[in-house]
């Protein structure tokens, strides 16, 4: 039996990678880290010509209706070419919650738009997973107050989808007034999250998140999924660049990938990061197919991959020397990426507390030991 990447996906996973070296060069991103909109509108809506925003919506509202697997490899294309484009929020959980939690009504409003691109929609899952003190939403007689966190894929958005600690899921429509949005200004520049201050909000409660609390899991699982898949294909662009660097540049009239020292840091970063491609996969896979294990794959992976991936990216640094903390090598942007994965959606800490008392294993004896 072969396990890997169906012909389809591959294809799909190429047209994204040459799309992106051809319109979002290292010079375009970093105009858009320069604060070029207009730059990032334009690679944006390529890929939503691609397709990307159609990924996860049923047919039936005009999207492909793709399994996890293939937004993941999406995922890893985006990550692999630092696109400064909405996706996860936008494309993956916000459409999934709306399937999975929606009503009829609010479906027919905003699947459509979400699969032709019209309509970005930003998540906001901070105060389910792990709220600040100072942080939090409250939820009476249709109206919605507090602060929401870390919003993905908010900045701009047309509506967002906020979930309180108690699991249930509220849509706003970003127009409404009473909300006060403040730009976060995240090391990664190539992406976009926002805090709310919310005040008196007319909100619609997504109904299925009341009758089935475990819909925001399923969420932020296939969120945290993306992420990781994110990571993993940034790490890898991070791995070819050392290597390619380590045969051009010459120390002593040699190349220094012939030093035994920097053999063996790209030879660790490949042996860290070459499983977590099958393990993204495999997690993909459990989410459409394997519902006992999927919870605990996506917590696992999102734990492990967010360790590798700043390994390989500290690594990686360290085999550019000097020239590695260039902005004309532009490590920094894959550095950046990956240093936030880590921590959106859950921290390796917090995730692996998570699948811990998911597992049912004594808290005392865990900490103990």
């Amino acid at each position: 039996m072969y396990f890997g990447l169906s012909e389809e996906q591959k294809s799909l996973e190429e047209s994204i990678s040459k799309y992106l070296e051809a319109n979002a060069s290292l010079e375009a991103i970093k105009a858009v880290a320069d604060g070029e909109k207009e730059k990032a509108k334009a690679i944006h809506q390529g890929l939503v010509d691609l397709g990307i925003s159609g990924l996860m919506v049923p047919e039936q509202y005009g999207g492909l209706e793709l399994d996890t697997l293939f937004a993941a490899v999406v995922a890893g294309a985006l990550g692999a070419g630092t696109a400064p484009s909405p996706f996860t929020g936008a494309y993956v959980m916000a459409p999934l919650a709306l399937s999975l939690a929606g009503s009829d009504t609010q479906k027919d409003n905003w699947l459509p738009k979400i699969a032709g691109g019209d309509a970005v929609i930003g998540m906001g899952l901070s105060e389910y997973i792990g709220a600040r003190e100072d942080a939090g939403i409250t939820y009476s007689d249709g109206k919605i107050s507090g602060r929401a966190l870390f919003v993905i894929d908010g900045k701009d958005a047309d509506a967002y989808i906020l979930g309180n600690q108690s699991g249930q899921l509220f849509l706003i429509d970003a127009d409404s007034s009473g909300i006060d949005v403040t730009d976060l200004t995240t090391v990664d520049k190539t992406r976009d999250s926002i805090e709310l201050i919310l005040k008196e909000v007319n909100a619609e409660l997504l109904p299925g998140s009341e009758k089935d609390p475990s819909a925001i899991n399923k969420v932020i699982d296939t969120g945290r999924l993306m992420l990781s898949a994110d990571t993993v294909g940034a790490s890898q662009v991070m791995l070819d660049k050392s290597v390619a660097y380590s045969l051009e540049r010459k120390q002593f009239g040699r190349a220094i990938g012939s030093f035994q020292a920097v053999k063996h840091m790209c030879a660790e970063m490949t042996a860290e990061l070459e499983p977590c491609h099958s393990m993204v996969w495999h997690a993909a896979h459990c989410q459409d197919n394997i519902e006992e294990e999927a919870r605990e794959m996506a917590c696992h992976l999102k734990a492990h991959v967010a360790e590798v991936g700043q390994q390989v990216s500290k690594t990686s640094i360290e085999v550019h020397g000097g020239m590695g903390f260039t902005d004309e090598m532009g490590l920094h942007y894959w550095f950046k990426r990956i240093g936030l994965n880590r921590q959106l959606l859950g921290s390796p800490e917090l995730v692996r507390e998570e699948v811990a008392k998911l597992q049912g294993f004594d808290q005392s004896l865990v900490k103990k030991n």
